[in-house]
């Protein structure tokens, strides 16, 4: 019997088709949301072939959102969040006013009305939530000072869009140019007690809500959801539990949208954020991983839907424009603007191609002005066109300047090195570097470079350290790098999956490589990698699984340690003593954990 599932079907031929053309632009070295764009695109309606449910796809990628927002917030904290205010609320603000003047002088250029063209210009100035924070996460620097500014940039941008979504409508059924409904409670404020309480009333009870919703999530919320998380796991259901995790993400978004008209992104982040107080928070973050990532694909598809590739051909002056604004103008005053807080320049360059893009309330922006008759088809064209090839562009950015910094660092450590090493550059050298995320080459030799200082590599780490061992820690919490620094602890701030990190950590060089982080497929590129550049070199890394542990030894691994195995013949090993005053046990893989690579690693191009 034939059924008609929308939802089934649009899901499907997203993910799968996603799948394909991800897996096909990473064969190709381009970043896998490249291939998510273009099996959106090949699903929309202007491609011929399947067209998949346009009303269901947003909906879906929303759910990514509230899910990738909610795991920024595990990882933040109200203390953090307050940290970043001082550079992320002015230079928010003042890169959405220049932003947003480019775009209205771009409209204006084009004869649109200058209601018209102020929403372009607010569309074309605030980042994709989504595309910032995959981004930020590849590259391991959400919890850096980068990371935070930029997620802080990212808060102000969507607490500004939100205040525009109710300004918007109130402004144009107020100049005449559209017929779209007011903030609800003004509107029923009007209606009961006949106040007219116009855009300064709007603008004051947008706040009032908002205001009032943060102080609920601060003063009830932080006890409540880790008290109820807290429960949930004392019942020993992981399916409670990971229940209980997507409840309290999506309620908690859902609810912030309509009671209190904050977005539902915001709504998610604050979630997290008061969620992040416990200690459940981690465990909350790998429970709600596979959904995440699932929905934000879903993001990418359901952009790649609005797209029209004739626009390319209709409109290639305009569209070129658009992409000037975006990839350049926002991202030069975004630098500027760092740069005149006298942050480093490695920050200011990682926050400029970090909003080198628009998202998901450019769309937003884009169907409210059109529906209100305030811009018109075209813009909304151009909006989608700019945020197809910026996200495309945007991964770009990244390598450029991840090109560009080592450059900046051999500049600067030449300066440092050809200076005076008075007294007072000393000190005032000394002074700066707390506040600065740049990374220098190591001039150890002959030393261990360990990759991770979590639970496990702080063990390893500081047993290296008694036992006098030269040894260096990559590592890219901030946060741990400044306790490993107290220490007298070398450390590189950085992903080792990158090879530019690797060889600041004097690869050639090194005698041995200890991969303490639990990400396997990140541990099998650093050992490959490793491997390529050392021949010699000793690795040891970490397993939670059989396949883990062969995936490891084929990319070069020379040990792999599974700690299931470990603690389980630990176990053993203790009972055997008091049972049987027996020899500790030994399993299929031998009398331990250590698991050794009886071959060679195998050659590689």
């Amino acid at each position: 019997m034939p059924h008609d599932t929308p939802l089934i079907s649009t899901i499907v031929g997203g993910l799968v088709l996603a799948f394909i053309f991800g897996a096909l632009a990473h064969r190709l070295r381009m970043p896998p949301l490249v291939g998510y764009l273009i099996a959106g695109v090949l699903v929309g309606p202007h491609t011929p072939g399947y067209v998949a449910d346009q009303s269901l796809a947003p909906e879906l990628a929303e759910i990514g959102v509230i899910l990738l927002m909610f795991g920024v917030g595990l990882h933040f904290s109200l203390k953090d969040l307050l940290s970043v205010r001082g550079i992320a609320v002015p230079g928010a603000i003042a890169q959405i006013a220049f932003a947003t003047l480019l775009g209205w002088g771009l409209g204006a250029f084009m004869g649109w009305p200058t209601g018209g063209s102020l929403v372009f210009g607010l569309a074309l100035s605030v980042a994709s939530t989504v595309v910032l924070l995959k981004a930020l996460q590849e590259r391991r620097l959400v919890e850096t000072e980068r990371g935070r500014i930029a997620v802080g940039w990212l808060i102000v941008e969507d607490l500004a869009m939100v205040l525009a979504l109710v300004l918007i409508p109130a402004a144009a059924s107020i100049g005449g140019e559209g017929h779209a409904p007011v903030e609800p409670l003004s509107a029923g404020l009007n209606r009961l007690l006949g106040l007219d309480l116009g855009i300064g009333g709007m603008i004051a009870m947008t706040l009032v809500k908002v205001a009032l919703f943060v102080a609920l999530m601060l003063a009830f919320g932080r006890k409540l959801i880790p008290w109820t998380m807290h429960r949930i796991a004392h019942t020993g259901s992981r399916e409670l539990f990971r229940l209980g995790v997507l409840a309290i993400a999506l309620g908690v978004a859902f609810g912030a949208a309509k009671l209190f008209g904050v977005s539902l992104a915001l709504g998610a982040f604050f979630a997290g954020m008061v969620l992040a107080e416990s200690e459940l928070s981690h465990r909350a973050a790998q429970e709600s991983l596979p959904l995440r990532d699932a929905f934000a694909v879903l993001f990418f598809v359901s952009v790649g839907m609005l797209f029209d590739p004739n626009i390319l051909i209709d409109k290639p002056l305009p569209i070129l424009a658009t992409i000037f604004i975006i990839v350049i103008g926002k991202s030069v005053a975004a630098l500027l603007i760092v740069l005149a807080f006298k942050k480093p320049l490695s920050t200011a360059l990682t926050i400029s191609a970090s909003l080198g893009q628009i998202g998901e309330f450019s769309f937003i922006l884009a169907a409210l002005g059109v529906e209100l008759g305030l811009l018109p088809e075209e813009g909304r064209d151009l909006i989608l066109a700019g945020a197809i090839i910026s996200i495309i562009l945007n991964p770009l950015l990244f390598f450029l300047c991840d090109r560009v910094r080592p450059l900046l660092d051999g500049a600067k450590r030449e300066e440092v090195v050809a200076a005076p090493l008075a007294a007072d550059a000393i000190a005032a050298q000394e002074e700066i570097l707390p506040e600065d995320d740049e990374v220098y080459p190591t001039a150890l030799s002959g030393h261990a470079i360990l990759v991770g200082y979590g639970r496990v590599g702080s063990i390893v780490g500081q047993n290296l350290k008694s036992s006098a061992t030269p040894f260096l820690v990559i590592e890219d919490s901030d946060k741990r790098i400044g306790e490993l620094k107290a220490q007298g602890i070398e450390t590189l701030m950085g992903n080792a999956v990158m090879r530019e990190t690797l060889d600041l950590a004097n690869l050639s060089a090194a005698r041995s490589l200890a991969i303490a982080i639990p990400n396997a497929f990140e541990a099998c590129r650093i050992a490959e990698q490793a491997r390529s550049v050392n021949p010699s070199i000793l690795i040891v890394a970490r397993a939670h699984s059989d396949a883990e542990v062969d995936e490891l030894k084929h990319y070069g691994a020379d040990t792999v340690i599974m700690g299931e195995r470990e603690i389980a013949l630990g176990m053993v090993d203790r009972l055997a003593q008091v049972h049987h005053e027996s020899v500790p046990y030994e399993d299929e893989r031998g009398p331990d954990t250590i698991i050794p690579a009886d071959d060679a690693p195998p050659q590689r191009e």
